[in-house]
């Protein structure tokens, strides 16, 4: 292994503070370790002035801890060669007599101001500070999480700035949590501090009259400055930490050095110094206050304020000039064509009315609600819906939105602001006054009711449901019925990579010996365009891998998966505790689209005539219709070779109908046939 040399200092640090606390360090050695501590002391002061944001300094608690038990062992080392020698080293006796002016009772009071300041001001507001910061830290992380996805859905950000904004959250928790309990190092170090003074000073006295015979006044005199100078030399460093500790806690992040940011907000406005400048000077003059030292400093001020208002005002015109500039360049500047190439997947464009709703400043939660509908459909469908655009269209009515798939209108919807859909379930006999409309969903009758009417309609039993709430539904069903073309080639091996880290011999074994990504993605698509999910994808593999060495037919696949899906098929549009009523084919009917088929190297196709399609379809329809009478939804049950032709067969007529197959269906579900289609 090899060591760096940050590891050798980091632990050469460590091992002299830990041996300190037990081996008598020579009294020249101990200039040099505080010498040293000292000057960490103030690199860790300026780093924290001129760190732009408190992440700088992730490592800062861990930093404290190493600095706080250094200190320790000095203050140690320095007791004992004060109490065994009276010899300290030269850097206690210098601030002994140089700081503490050979003053016993001054070097007291510098002493003793220095631990107030540092205990009870700087300690005690970092302390706070940091436990109030890791609070609100920790309780604001859902929020901005939230506020991530929603940029991310919107397409504000990308996923690679998502991920960074993420992990700065984390690293935020992290470091303020850690700082809340770091604080406590600072200040039991400022308590043990005191503590060793006071053992310093009575064990000093006792050792001097006990010991080498000395009166009470002279040892008093003798190991009082040492003592002071010792408690100086170690408390100064801890103050400036303290200092460090405080300045970083309440750093706000502006992308900025502090300095710049303390001068640019204390010296920002002109008239604040011109105002504060002829006040000082009018103190000098009208009062007893010392003139040669106000007015000197109210004119610097007055003529301070004077030039940064002429320099404002220059730079505001030049500003001007530059955007007047830019917008020419801007006009000139050739179109970037390419970006106009770009096709988001899906998008919605709303009139200037619904903006509100969109807008997380006034209120609104339709970019929560499009990060919901994403989760939905992953969990329902078990695939990642593409970033959904949301965009304000000037060209629309101020109420109006559209929906796009691929840069194309698929549907669009209409809402009033500030009022409620109420729909009408079926069994509500009284009727409510409002605007007459239709659900954009499933184009059922409603009315738009005020918020007056609101607890009234619900009491009556209306279902009642709000703008936002009209416009994620809308929104989720035309995902849901256009996913299968919204899943492309690299969506598909999105979810083969991430079914790899599991089960990377399943994969290996399937792609691309097998089948190919495309082949895969032809097999999910048909899955999903029936509202089945792929949720299972482990299953799905496994069943492509048994079946594709006999045939790489993407309809046949889907065929076999479809059975070994029959749990979660069954599930969906089954109770198991309820007979389900159903439709069946006729076999004559079922023999007659098998002898139809028509099999090419593009696939296979059905062979029967327009008129005969027709007739099947009218059939069908019929049958369907006696269920929907009944309240139920339709669902034809065909035996597992017919099942994909007959869909493909009826699918260009009736899109949302279910067909199924006998292999399809949990042997707990009990089934009644209430119609046969026969033509």
């Amino acid at each position: 292994m090899k060591f760096k040399k940050t590891d050798l200092f980091i632990g050469i640090y460590l091992l002299t503070a830990i041996v300190s606390l037990f081996i008598s360090v020579p009294s020249g050695l101990l200039d040099v370790l505080m010498a040293i501590n000292i000057s960490v002391a103030m690199v860790i002061l300026f780093t924290a002035l001129y760190s732009k944001e408190a992440l700088d300094m992730q490592a800062f608690p861990t930093i404290l801890l190493f600095t706080t038990i250094f200190r320790i062992g000095l203050n140690v080392s320095s007791t004992k060669l004060i109490l065994s020698t009276g010899n300290p080293g030269k850097v206690v006796v210098a601030f002994g007599q140089f700081v503490a002016r050979n003053d016993m009772v001054l070097g007291f009071v510098v002493f003793i101001i220095l631990l107030i300041v540092q205990f009870v001001v700087i300690n005690k507001g970092s302390e706070r500070v940091s436990e109030v910061t890791a609070r609100f830290t920790l309780d604001a992380m859902p929020g901005k999480q939230m506020a991530i996805d929603a940029d991310l859905n919107t397409g504000a950000i990308t996923d690679k700035e998502a991920r960074e904004r993420r992990e700065k959250i984390q690293q935020e928790s992290t470091f303020f949590g850690a700082m809340d309990g770091a604080t406590k190092y600072v200040k039991g170090d400022a308590t043990a501090g005191l503590i060793i003074t006071v053992i310093n000073l009575v064990g000093g006295l006792l050792m001097g009259v006990m010991r080498q015979g000395m009166e009470i006044t002279e040892a008093l005199n003798q190991y009082a400055l040492l003592t002071i100078g010792d408690g100086l030399v170690s408390q100064i460093p801890s103050l400036l930490i303290s200092l460090s500790t405080g300045i970083l806690v309440t750093k706000a992040s502006k992308g900025e050095e502090l300095p710049d940011e303390i001068m640019g907000e204390l010296f920002a406005l002109p008239k604040v110094l011109m105002i504060v400048g002829v006040t000082l000077a009018l103190l000098g003059i009208a009062t007893p206050l010392p003139a040669l030292i106000f007015i000197p400093i109210g004119a610097a001020l007055f003529i301070w304020g004077l030039v940064s208002n002429r320099k404002k005002s220059v730079k505001e015109i030049e500003e001007e000039v530059e955007e007047e500039v830019e917008e020419a360049q801007e006009t000139r500047k050739l179109e970037n064509v390419v970006s106009l190439l770009q096709v988001d997947p899906i998008e919605l464009e709303f009139g200037y009315g619904i903006i509100p709703l969109a807008d997380v400043n006034q209120g609104g939660d339709l970019l929560d609600r499009v990060v919901m509908i994403r989760r939905q459909v992953a969990l329902e469908l078990g695939t990642v819906v593409p970033i959904i655009r949301l965009r304000d269209n000037i060209q629309l009515n101020p109420n109006q939105y559209i929906i796009k798939i691929k840069g194309i209108q698929v549907s669009e919807g209409e809402i009033l602001f500030d009022h409620y859909m109420a729909m009408n379930p079926g069994f509500v006999e009284e009727e409510i006054t409002g605007i007459p409309t239709f659900e954009p969903s499933f184009h059922l009758p409603a009315i738009w009711i005020t918020e007056n009417q609101r607890e009234r309609a619900e009491s009556l039993g209306y279902t009642v449901v709000d703008p936002p709430s009209i416009i994620a539904t809308h929104l989720t069903e035309i995902i849901k019925s256009h996913i299968a073309e919204l899943l492309t080639r690299q969506d598909t091996q999105n979810l083969i990579n991430n079914l790899k880290e599991n089960n990377p011999t399943l994969v290996d074994e399937l792609v691309p010996k097998l089948m190919g990504v495309g082949e895969i993605q032809k097999v999910l698509q048909n899955l999903l365009e029936e509202g089945i999910s792929i949720r299972d994808l482990l299953t799905i593999f496994e069943t492509l891998a048994d079946h594709a060495g006999v045939t790489r037919d993407t309809d046949v696949l889907t065929e076999y998966t479809r059975q070994s899906l029959k749990r979660a098929i069954s599930n969906k549009f089954f109770v198991a505790s309820e007979i389900t009523s159903v439709i069946t084919l006729d076999p004559t009917l079922e023999q007659e689209i098998m002898n139809s088929v028509k099999q090419t190297e593009q696939g296979a196709y059905i062979n029967l005539s327009p008129d005969r399609v027709r007739n099947i379809i009218n059939a069908v329809q019929a049958e369907a219709a006696k269920l929907e009478e009944m309240g139920k939804t339709p669902i034809v049950i065909t035996s597992p070779i017919v099942r994909m032709y007959f869909k493909r067969l009826t699918n260009d007529y009736i899109k949302d109908l279910i067909v199924v197959s006998y292999n399809e269906v949990e042997s707990d579900v009990e089934l009644q046939s209430v119609g046969m289609v026969t033509a």
